[in-house]
């Protein structure tokens, strides 16, 4: 991160030769852009600074629970009875043009549903403990998308584009409302995958690169042995870095001066004074020790099978309530993940049973704290899966599925739309991806239609030339 001891000052004077460089930098036109946005606050000088949203906001927080390989919206949180009734059949309805792979007859979900909470929602057995929480749920059972493939998908969810490479919805977020901790990165997400999209998931592109998400390790890494790469310079110690920054900074003011360069330079020694904070930031929110065994028991982090998402979604708590504005939980293996074509009931029954307790225990954290009310929690993967059969397993399907949002000013114990009566295509109340983006900035304050950044010619926003904002589900 840093260079070490003993810099010799002749290298840092030739940095004054390629300063004019800086006045063409990503950087410096994003903070016009954002200032064409009409912010009060001076974004040039502190791009990271808290933003005034264009309303009042419902949420001042996210977090992504996301969960990579389509989970099977039939077999969770949208149960259907004609499924059952007709297991077997083949499906009486025309499939889709373009189908990922040959699907069979219907099948039927090997998992009960119970009416639970004073809402009577129906949940399935596979999520008994985010069952007792159904009330705080709005269940979202219309959603539908484009892209029937892993990678397309996760780029359409995370950025809104399935085809090209496009600022991811975190991006977007930090750009229109910055972060209210200035030790850390507005943007985290915690053991990203690195398939299907890797990085672009959760990247800035063409965006001003302070909104680019920082990882916290990766999916094929434990949560216990994850941080962010590079983290602590092993040759240079606070001290001397200390120093270093300062003279650099000293050569900025000169150059400043001389060449009214004040808003850029100022950018970019932002950017180095944040990686200078985040040696000790970070560690301290990834320390758990403080936390009482009462709360590390809430979130799993006692039992084998649930201590690596526990301490994953114990960690967002933990950044959530330091001011970063969005954070990203993503449960991914390289073995089964939510992507069951085979074996649906071995390896639901796997990702369910290591899920269920840590997001129960995070929705009561949250709301124990008063952090749920402003803070918006959303839950879902790329897709649904199919209610017809591959073997005993399910096919892709972006036609129809679920997610499901909590806290952060949404109707609680509340189902907004509906897919067929057999769970294929979304026909109630349809939510596109777009609709989903729209809605969530709606729920931040911010206007999909105004959030804009030029590039290339033209406008550029998450929800591109679509999105509405899903208002039924508003509380």
């Amino acid at each position: 991160m840093f260079r070490e001891n003993d810099i010799h000052s002749q290298n840092l004077v030739s940095l004054h030769a390629r300063r004019r460089v800086l006045q063409s930098c990503a950087l410096g036109f994003g903070g016009l852009a954002l200032g064409a946005m009409g912010q009060e606050v001076d974004t040039r000088t502190n791009p990271l600074a808290p933003k005034k949203p264009h309303f009042a906001p419902r949420a001042k927080r996210i977090v992504f629970l996301f969960m990579k390989g389509g989970p099977s919206h039939v077999d969770t949180f949208d149960p259907k009875p004609a499924l059952t009734r007709d297991d077997g059949k083949p499906p009486p309805f025309e499939l889709p043009r373009v189908v990922f792979a040959q699907q069979g007859n219907l099948l039927k979900s090997p998992w009960k549903f119970t009416q639970r909470g004073e809402s009577g929602l129906p949940v399935s057995e596979l999520f008994p403990k985010v069952a007792e929480h159904i009330d705080k749920l709005c269940v979202l059972r219309s959603l539908h998308g484009s892209n029937p493939a892993h990678g397309g998908a996760l780029l359409k969810i995370h950025t809104g584009s399935d085809q090209f490479v496009r600022p991811s919805m975190g991006a977007w977020v930090t750009y229109g409302l910055g972060t209210e901790n200035q030790d850390l990165p507005a943007f985290v997400t915690i053991c990203p995958t690195l398939a299907h999209g890797g990085v672009n998931n959760w990247g800035a592109a063409f965006l001003p690169t302070y909104c680019q998400g920082t990882p916290i390790g990766n999916a094929s890494q434990s949560a216990a042995k994850s941080t962010v790469q590079h983290i602590a310079s092993p040759k240079v110690d606070l001290r001397n870095q200390r120093e270093q920054m300062d003279l650099l900074a000293k050569f900025n003011d000169d150059f400043a001066k001389q060449h009214r360069e004040e808003s850029v330079l100022a950018g970019q020694m932002g950017a180095f004074e944040l990686a200078y904070r985040m040696q000790t930031s970070i560690p301290e929110v990834q320390e758990l020790s403080s936390e009482t065994e009462g709360t590390l028991r809430l979130y799993g982090i006692d039992d084998p099978i649930t201590e690596n998402f526990g301490r994953q979604c114990l960690m967002a708590r933990r950044f959530l309530e330091r001011g970063v504005r969005f954070v990203q939980v993503t449960h991914s293996d390289s073995e089964v993940q939510w992507d069951q074509h085979s074996d649906l009931y071995v390896g639901h029954t796997k990702n369910a049973a290591e899920v269920d307790k840590p997001i129960a225990g995070f929705l009561t954290d949250l709301d124990q704290r008063g952090l749920l009310k402003d803070t918006l929690v959303v839950w879902g993967g790329e897709f649904g899966r199919t209610p017809t059969s591959q073997g005993n397993g399910r096919d892709h399907n972006p036609h129809g599925f679920c997610m499901w949002m909590a806290g952060g000013g949404v109707r609680g114990g509340y189902a907004y739309g509906a897919t067929d009566e057999y769970g294929y295509y979304a026909v109630e109340n349809k939510m596109h991806i777009n609709d989903l983006h729209a809605t969530i900035l709606h729920l931040l304050g911010l206007d999909h239609e105004r959030l804009t950044y030029p590039y290339g010619g033209r406008d550029f926003r998450l929800t591109d030339v679509a999105g509405k904002v899903a208002k039924d589900i508003l509380a």
